[in-house]
């Protein structure tokens, strides 16, 4: 059957590059590949041969009829984590030129084990992005209230710049105290910059960076980590990307190579701040589930995500995804709106160790990578992974791992499993297989209980989506005495992430700081005034997107706006986004109706008995998402069927190690499985592209999407 695919969207973690292709009709296929750090489109181009397999074509028969490619990856995360960036100089407000090295005290500890945290002497800040040698102080002011008290010394911005050249700095960021406020400052020292750097014989070569044009928002030394991310590892991000779009064009794609902000939504790779798309493969998984919620009506989910190099978890709670102004990733506090993710780092491919004082086993968060990947691989992994043990166990199949193209060595994984571990510790290999196995799974659920727990969730009313190429394969272990309303998993969940974003619009979002309070019992002229001032900030900014959009998106469409409001009750510390209810404020009711939406999904995130409206509303922030609906896949409800499933879909037995003793397993093929089916444990269900293991006293039951719920 001849198929046009409309949609590809692909996810390159740290170990597997996955594919989701979309075909006219809502029907899609899944592929999966090795990633390739070095040059990330040869994964990139794997990984859709792989999933055009499956339809009887190839890669090169794809590309034409796609009216939307897109790539989320890990190349800026994993540019800053290596410190292979862009050589940075910074000009600052003079008297701060410290703040970059000092950064936030949290930085100190966060993204450390539990047990360096309680160790203040091992807290170490995060190396600077920016040594202290190209940092210049130039005196300027403006204060609190945008006003510029001090002018900007011009001659110390030239000298600044001469020094920064000479020395071979590759990008200059500028950032000068409240210029999100009042950004003359910033902008007439580009203007110098711009000069001085025509003057040399460096030419146009060196991009200049204000800080009120990246994050015109509150909080100085968040929006300053970000304007230094964005200088110093977006090159190497869109030298990648670019990468990827020579190679999807010339095979004879149309349109610009598209990637995943942080906060849901897609740009074009030239997008102006592409430090927005720092994390983009996890929020990829959110956005899938809750496109799904939509579909089937599940509004409350938790999310998990469990690949090779880590566990990721988020929530969706009454149809509503969190977002975190203020996130810490790789260490740097930043002012980046993303959407709420917690993660440990422990995966399918994290190593196992023995300390060889103690005989602790330990797990992760050293991980093996696509390169040279775990043991069984054969490709020169010489240290025993959690992937190792679920071979050693039965779990999987040495023969059909991504559907046969990788073949698992069981006796070299089983021999490397005793020389490291189980005889160091002196146990039987396959208890402490299943050891290690359950430790892992342990953690994954000690995570979910705190997310669950610090968010004040009760799981009984969530449903639990568990995905990534390693979901299946542990889900049963690692919900194990949890009390879910249901728990789900998906013949695509190797590819869940790379589905989420093939659900996703382009969009941008635009945030500004303001200073608005509305006292308790105030008038309606007090509320005239905050309704003006919010009207015309969003008007600004709709006019600013109005004029990106229509530089980056070659198809005119029409653009959907969603204005925003970042509101917190007097005294408090931290907002909380909602949705305007009307396109501006206009009248005293438009105020109130903007407060009732807020105080509606406060309620619903807090219980409502944390309302407090006598302490009056403050809003430093707005925010607008500028959209453009593109094409999505379609999964279509289905009749159900018999429980008992085709006898083609039955592939034999196997026999694995649970709860300490072998017992054979019943195989099947989850592409074979219809709505309807029931399959009760221990049973294996394989795709080529993951494992769902279903231990006895268990069952896997078919839903009406084709989705499997573990019961």
């Amino acid at each position: 059957m001849a198929r046009k695919p409309l949609v590809l969207g692909i996810d390159a973690g740290g170990t597997m590059t996955d594919t989701f292709v979309v075909d006219e009709n809502g029907d899609f296929t899944v592929g999966k590949a090795a990633t390739t750090p070095h040059d990330e489109s040869v994964g990139f181009l794997e990984s859709a041969a792989d999933a055009m397999s499956y339809w009887d074509g190839d890669g090169r028969s794809l590309y034409p009829e796609l009216e939307v490619a897109l790539y989320s990856g890990t190349t800026m995360v994993n540019t800053l984590i290596t410190r292979r960036g862009r050589k940075v100089g910074l000009i600052t407000t003079k008297g701060f030129e410290d703040d970059v090295l000092m950064g936030r005290g949290m930085q100190s500890w966060t993204g450390y084990s539990y047990s360096d945290r309680i160790h203040a002497v091992t807290h170490v800040h995060p190396s600077a992005l920016v040594d202290r040698r190209h940092v210049h102080g130039v005196t300027e002011r403006v204060d609190v209230f945008g006003e510029a008290v001090i002018p900007l010394y011009e001659h110390e911005v030239e000298a600044a710049a001469e020094e920064l050249l000479a020395d071979g700095v590759e990008a200059i960021v500028v950032h000068f105290l409240y210029s999100y406020l009042n950004p003359e400052h910033e902008q007439r020292a580009r203007a110098i910059l711009a000069a001085a750097i025509a003057r040399s014989r460096r030419g146009g070569d060196v991009p200049v960076y204000l800080g009120s044009d990246l994050r015109p928002v509150i909080r100085e030394n968040s929006r300053l980590n970000a304007a230094l991310i964005e200088a110093y590892a977006v090159a190497p991000v869109r030298t990648q990307l670019e990468k990827v779009e020579r190679a999807v064009q010339s095979r004879g794609y149309r349109y610009p190579l598209q990637t995943v902000l942080a906060y849901g939504g897609l740009c074009n790779i030239r997008y102006p701040r592409l430090h927005e798309t720092l994390i983009s493969g996890p929020v990829g998984g959110v956005m899938g589930a809750k496109h799904l919620s939509a579909l089937t009506g599940i509004d409350n989910i938790i999310v998990t995500d469990l690949g090779g190099t880590s566990f990721d978890i988020g929530t969706i709670t009454a149809g509503y995804v969190p977002v975190e102004p203020e996130p810490v990733l790789a260490r740097f506090k930043l002012n980046l709106p993303t959407i709420a993710m917690e993660n440990i780092g422990a995966g399918a491919g994290s190593y196992v160790k023995v300390d060889p004082v103690t005989k602790k086993v330990q797990i992760g968060p050293e991980s093996a990578g696509s390169t040279p990947g775990p043991v069984s691989f054969g490709k020169g992994g010489t240290t025993v992974t959690i992937t190792d043990c679920d071979l050693v166990l039965g779990y999987l199949n040495p023969d059909y791992f991504l559907g046969g193209k990788q073949k698992l060595d069981k006796e070299l994984a089983l021999r490397a499993l005793k020389e490291q571990v189980t005889e160091q510790i002196g146990v039987d290999v396959y208890a402490g297989a299943e050891a290690i196995v359950r430790m892992m799974e342990r953690e994954a659920r000690d995570a979910i209980r705190a997310v669950a727990s610090a968010r004040g969730l009760d799981t009984t009313q969530y449903t639990l989506f568990g995905y990534g190429g390693a979901g299946p394969l542990h889900l049963a272990g690692y919900t194990e005495g949890l009390d879910f309303g249901g728990v789900l998993t998906f013949h695509f969940a190797a590819a869940f992430s790379a589905f989420g974003c093939t659900t996703a619009d382009y969009q941008h979002r635009y945030a500004r700081s303001v200073h608005l309070g509305l006292p308790p019992g105030c008038d309606a002229p007090a509320k005239l005034a905050v309704a003006e001032a919010v009207s015309r900030v969003w008007s600004e900014m709709e006019e600013a997107a109005r004029a990106e959009m229509a530089n980056e998106i070659a198809v005119a469409r029409e653009i959907r706006f969603t204005q925003l409001a970042m509101v917190r009750y007097g005294g408090q510390l931290s907002d909380l986004e909602a949705v305007s209810p009307a396109p501006r404020l206009r009248t005293a009711a438009d105020v109130d109706r903007l407060i009732a939406a807020w105080e509606d999904l406060y309620s619903k995130i807090n219980s409502r008995v944390a309302r407090y409206e006598g302490a009056g509303y403050q809003i430093f922030e707005l925010g607008l998402l500028a959209s453009v609906e593109k094409v999505k896949p379609r999964i279509v409800r289905q009749p159900l069927g018999p429980a008992e499933p085709a006898r083609a879909a039955h592939k034999g037995t196997r026999n694995m190690y649970w709860k300490g003793r072998w017992q054979p397993a019943s195989l099947w093929e989850m592409e074979m499985l219809r709505p309807g089916n029931r399959i009760a444990g221990p049973a294996i269900v394989e795709h080529p592209a993951t494992t769902l293991v279903v231990p006895d006293g268990k069952c896997v039951e078919v839903d009406e999407w084709n989705f499997f719920w573990l019961r």
